[in-house]
């Protein structure tokens, strides 16, 4: 019988034969792995197969952000993070089944970082543009900001970006705004002088003292940051453009995306969108 197996093992596939000898020996044939218990088994061990599974095995999301632009994200007197940003943040996570864990940094090295696998995603109004699309993925977009020149409260002569001509004009380091006026203001009305901030404290605070002639940036932005500071500034003429601003992701994270626009999509359907949106800007929500 061992010859006969032997020839056999060699003609036909292992399965047929074990269970052709087991049968004619009487034995009981052993019962080998089914591939949905192979599955099973190894569910436990095997890596996350997508980020989204890497955040939910890890029990949190590692959330970028300034922590600088008040209302939107910045530190409270307890030294936490807050803001319009930061409640929409807590509450996607807590949709996805995770905690949330707040990195701050200046904005024009969070995209960086999000590339080098410091975040797994940036909520601090990151504005969504083709250019960005190209290296990074956005969920819908969960805000639009209307953006207005920005000057002093006795200013005069500057009404809109047509009087920007031979001025200094002050602008967010690495932000949609510095491209808009490097790309489209300037070859529209002539050379002017940009200065680049990492925070908009001090871009408001030189305008207020007059080192720079005027800014700009979003209605509700300034608003709280005027009133804290008694700055003597104004927005003026209408807005120079509007922004729309989405959860930023690594490329290629469909899954997590998804996940992002789903709880998104909850909260204003039933009503925690709204509430966080009037709670940081007292109007009701503009998308």
């Amino acid at each position: 019988m061992s010859i006969k197996f032997k020839q056999l093992f060699k003609s036909v596939s292992l399965v047929s034969v074990v269970a052709l000898a087991l049968v004619g020996c009487g034995q009981k044939p052993v019962e080998s792995p089914t591939p949905a218990a192979n599955g099973n088994q190894n569910a436990e061990t095997a890596a996350p197969s997508n980020l989204l599974e890497q955040i939910k095995k890890s029990g949190k999301i590692r959330v970028g952000l300034m922590g600088t632009y008040a209302p939107y994200n910045f530190l409270n007197e307890k030294k936490e993070v807050d803001g319009f940003d930061a409640d929409v943040a807590k509450e996607v996570a807590k949709r996805l089944g995770v905690q949330v864990e707040f990195t701050t940094g200046e904005f024009s090295g969070l995209i960086e970082g999000l590339q080098k696998d410091k975040y797994d995603a940036l909520i601090s109004q990151v504005t969504i543009t083709e250019d960005r699309k190209k290296t990074m993925d956005f969920s819908n977009p969960y805000v639009k900001n209307a953006v207005n020149v920005v000057v002093k409260s006795d200013n005069t002569t500057i009404h809109s970006i047509e009087d920007f001509k031979d001025k200094k004009i002050g602008v967010g380091l690495g932000t949609n705004d510095e491209k808009y006026l490097r790309d489209t203001a300037m070859p529209k009305v002539g050379k002017f002088e940009i200065a680049t901030y990492n925070d908009v404290v001090t871009s408001l605070t030189d305008l207020n003292i007059g080192r720079i002639d005027a800014t700009i940036n979003n209605v509700f932005a300034i608003k709280p940051l005027i009133e804290k500071n008694k700055f003597k500034i104004k927005a003026v003429g209408q807005p120079i453009k509007e922004d729309f601003a989405g959860v930023a992701v690594r490329k290629n994270n469909r899954e997590l995306v998804e996940a992002i626009n789903k709880a998104l999509a909850e909260m204003k359907t039933d009503g925690t969108f709204t509430t966080i949106f009037k709670k940081w800007f007292d109007v009701e929500p503009n998308i």
